[in-house]
């Protein structure tokens, strides 16, 4: 396994610039699934390509499925951090050139030109982070995201339920679909148990800037806020200082913050990556919304355990998250999704 560890890109470089889908530069000439003959080998060579460090939240939960994959021996992985969008489809087509049969990455910064690359690379399966659909006219590109809504929403419960203000900070990188979805499902959970609580709602323009992260929850706290939502590295050190609560998201950094994060909502990238490895060993993947994977009864998200803060939550509020997580698992309960940027109130 190796890692490619170039020099850290500025702070300020988004790996999710919002842009307006221009479509594939090239499309395949037939649509359908990639040839079963060039996946036969039973160790898939696969390579991922982050924009950021492998310890932001998001990149972390795909490195370590990629990670467990490889331990069980079903993968040959290896992967470049750190990649600038101005870089990324040079990377992308050393990757395919080096005969990697499934890529995985981020492309919502430089959509259009990697899936122009995709179309390059018909014999190469690429599974990428994307705010938009997949097109049967590029069968051998699919895309994810990370659907964590039902757990949010019951971190919000746990939220409102320790809130002593009723005013609660949240503190985001961009609003994009993916951020903003987590963000109404949390207050949506937060409205159950305290259904006049106020929301402050700031976006960073930054997915990795902890510092900057930091001072606007700082602010927040000024204004009035006793429990943040942690959608970005640095909040919870803000309220960790202040002595505030927060609220963990795709990672669980409880035992960093033992008298700060009550609570976080998790995301498990395994059932998305297995469910890819799967496809193109048998030569069946196609253009594919790999979203639903990251649902929570799919096993694609969960809430961390509460640790320090374990018989500190109400009694009623722990008894609401678990009604609400078996209606979830059945399906008589569905958290909604709402991928409009969220306002302050």
């Amino acid at each position: 396994m190796t890692f490619d560890l170039r020099s850290p890109m500025l702070a300020g470089v988004s790996r999710r610039t919002l842009i307006k889908a221009a479509g594939a530069g090239a499309a395949l000439a037939a649509a359908g699934t990639l040839p079963t003959r060039l996946f036969a080998q039973e160790k898939l060579k696969v390579a991922a390509i982050y924009t950021v460090p492998f310890e932001q939240q998001w990149v972390s939960r795909i490195h370590q499925a990629a990670l467990k994959a490889q331990e069980r021996g079903d993968i040959e992985y290896t992967a470049t951090e750190n990649v600038s969008n101005t870089d990324y489809e040079r990377v992308m087509r050393e990757y395919a050139e080096a005969g990697n049969k499934l890529i995985v990455g981020e492309v919502f910064g430089v959509e259009e030109a990697a899936r122009t690359v995709a179309a390059d690379y018909p014999d190469t399966a690429f599974l990428m982070g994307s705010s938009f659909k997949p097109d049967d006219a590029l069968p051998n590109f699919s895309v994810f995201d990370n659907y964590i809504q039902d757990a949010s929403y019951l971190t919000g419960i746990i939220a409102g339920a320790m809130t002593k203000s009723k005013n609660i900070g949240m503190v985001g990188g961009f609003p994009i679909p993916e951020v903003n979805r987590l963000m109404h499902a949390f207050m949506a959970g937060v409205k159950e148990t305290a259904p006049d609580a106020k929301f402050q709602v700031a976006f960073i323009g930054s997915w990795f800037d902890p510092p900057k992260a930091k001072e606007t929850a700082f602010a927040q706290i000024d204004g009035g806020a006793d429990i943040l939502y942690a959608e970005r590295f640095g909040v919870s050190d803000a309220a960790k200082e202040k002595g505030v609560l927060a609220i963990g998201n795709v990672i669980d950094t409880q035992a960093d913050y033992p008298e700060t994060v009550v609570a976080s909502a998790l995301w498990h990238f395994e059932p998305t990556l297995d469910k890819a490895i799967a496809e193109v060993k048998a030569g069946t993947f196609k253009a594919a919304d790999y979203g639903v994977y990251s649902f929570m009864k799919e096993g694609g998200c969960s809430i961390a355990p509460l640790g320090t803060f374990e018989g500190k939550v109400p009694a009623e509020a722990m008894a609401l998250v678990a009604e609400k997580e078996k209606a979830i698992k059945d399906g008589s309960f569905t958290v909604a999704i709402n991928d409009e940027e969220p306002k302050s109130s």
